[in-house]
């Protein structure tokens, strides 16, 4: 392998990595109703084993690009691998509800640091000119996987039990430890700054609480005393946050790279494509599952021509990345996204399964479309020596649009959802009730392909120019002028 260039080696090591941390994210949900039966847990426990995970990440991912600088992004690269395969071992040998969310919590330490460092480490080995070919690979397992979690997960659950979800990392983590001591090299900043603990309070606090009220939203409602505590106390940190991060010389998380019209743009569209994207991706196994009674590998192989789709299409969109430019792909790609989107909107009880394997390939082009240009633009400007911390703030403006989205169409679902049962009133039979739930389930579709729409408004923000560093060298009245 070391023949290869070291830049595929380090997308190679950072793929492993990647792959395991978002595939663990989207097999534990298929796995949670026999995690219930099996530690006798009730929803709210149950809940705990995802939020947990998740208010870990909050925490230690807006810290990840001082410590790859500060210590090596490679010696950080090989202790988050390691806590998040300890913890994925932990879990497997859990005895209660409680053990379980502790090692979760171990394993979002890992998976916070784990995706913004290998990320940083990308994108400082490939030059702004293939930056969409690094794309292409840090969109492989970023979209794939969750595509192929709950096929995974489903079997696993229902073969050789719930602990393999989580046993299952061990091995993709011991070889991902080994090609990473093996082939990555070290990386130090030479003046990464002191640690910035207000910073590290201030956004892990912050982003923590804002999570955790969007995570329970949905079941609460927004107006809940919970939600309306925590949330606003959230806001209130982060506000403070952006006041001293903007005060001080080296912050933790440096918001004045939002200062580049190129990264700031990206990191808007890319902010509303996570919450369409991982909405939907919420809403349809509810829909083959709940609602037309399909088991979790079934709904899972439904959805997998998305995922074909995608491995197919991210070649061709990297190659055609420096032709067309950012802002046509960005636009193309979430055009798909929305109008696939709104497709659900005329699926019924009975639809043929052919039909939404067809969206689902096509949405998978527009996502690889997206995906490539808006991470590949995103970074143009970004000096290498403030790569740790672009990476950073990028992985936490994406875990806050994933959570919104889920957030929205899963209050949207369930909201609609009485809504539509309520008129109907008690005597209504089965099929009447069945239907009603399709209605709610058409008004998230419809709210998610908004989403789909407010990205590609977004998108029109981008300007080919801020991205030239990018793309291939073309003639002045070629590049788009600025409006």
């Amino acid at each position: 392998m070391r023949r290869l260039d070291y830049k595929y080696l380090v997308a190679i090591v950072f793929i492993s990595g990647l792959f395991m941390d978002i595939l663990d994210a989207t097999v534990v949900n298929v796995a949670l109703p026999t995690l219930g039966r099996d530690f006798h847990a009730g929803p709210r426990d149950l809940q705990w084993v995802v939020t947990g995970y998740l208010l870990s990440l909050a925490v230690w991912i807006p810290a990840s690009g001082w410590v790859g600088d500060r210590f090596g992004t490679k010696r950080t690269f090989l202790i988050a691998m390691t806590l998040f395969t300890l913890g994925s071992a932990l879990c497997g040998r859990a005895q209660s509800i409680e053990e379980l969310i502790a090692f979760r919590l171990l394993q979002g330490i890992g998976g916070g640091m784990m995706t913004p460092v290998g990320t940083a480490m990308l994108f400082r080995v490939f030059p702004p000119q293939e930056r969409a070919a690094a794309s292409a690979f840090l969109a492989v397992p970023a979209l794939v996987a969750p595509v192929l979690g709950p096929v995974l997960g489903g079997y696993l659950v229902d073969g050789p039990g719930w602990r393999w979800i989580f046993y299952i990392n061990v091995p993709v983590g011991i070889m991902g430890l080994l090609m990473a001591s093996i082939l990555l090299r070290e990386h130090k900043e030479e003046s990464p700054g002191r640690f910035d603990a207000w910073g590290f309070v201030l956004s892990g606090g912050g982003l923590a609480l804002v999570l955790y009220a969007l995570s329970r939203a949905p079941a609460d409602g927004w107006t809940s005393i919970v939600v309306l505590a925590i949330g606003p106390s959230g806001l209130a940190l982060l506000a403070i946050m952006v006041v001293v991060e903007l005060s001080i010389a080296e912050p933790m998380l440096d918001l004045r790279l939002l200062a580049d019209r190129m990264f700031r743009s990206a990191n808007l569209a890319f902010f509303m494509q996570l919450a369409g994207l991982l909405g939907l991706l919420f809403l349809l196994p509810l829909y083959l599952q709940q609602l037309r009674g399909m088991s979790a590998i079934q709904s899972g192989l439904a959805l997998l021509p998305q995922g074909v789709a995608m491995g197919l299409t991210l070649p061709i969109a990297s190659r055609l990345y420096p032709r067309l430019g950012p802002r046509k792909m960005m636009a193309s790609g979430l055009l798909i996204v929305a109008v696939t989107s709104a497709c659900f909107i005329l699926f019924g009880l009975n639809t043929d399964l052919w039909w939404i394997r067809g969206v689902m390939l096509v949405r998978g082009a527009g996502i690889a479309f997206a995906g490539v240009s808006v991470q590949a633009a995103a970074f143009a400007n970004v000096q290498p020596r403030s790569m740790g911390r672009a990476s950073s703030l990028f992985r936490t403006n994406a875990q806050v649009g994933g959570a919104l989205g889920v957030a929205i169409l899963a209050t949207i679902l369930a909201s609609r959802t009485t809504a539509h049962l309520s008129a109907l009133g008690q005597a209504a039979g089965q099929a009447a009730q069945q239907h009603a739930q399709l209605l709610a389930f058409h008004d998230a579709f419809f709210a998610a392909a908004l989403l789909g729409a407010l990205g590609l408004a977004f998108a029109f923000l981008v300007r080919d120019q801020d991205a030239a560093s990018t793309l291939r060298a073309r003639a002045p009245e070629a590049i788009e002028q600025p409006v």
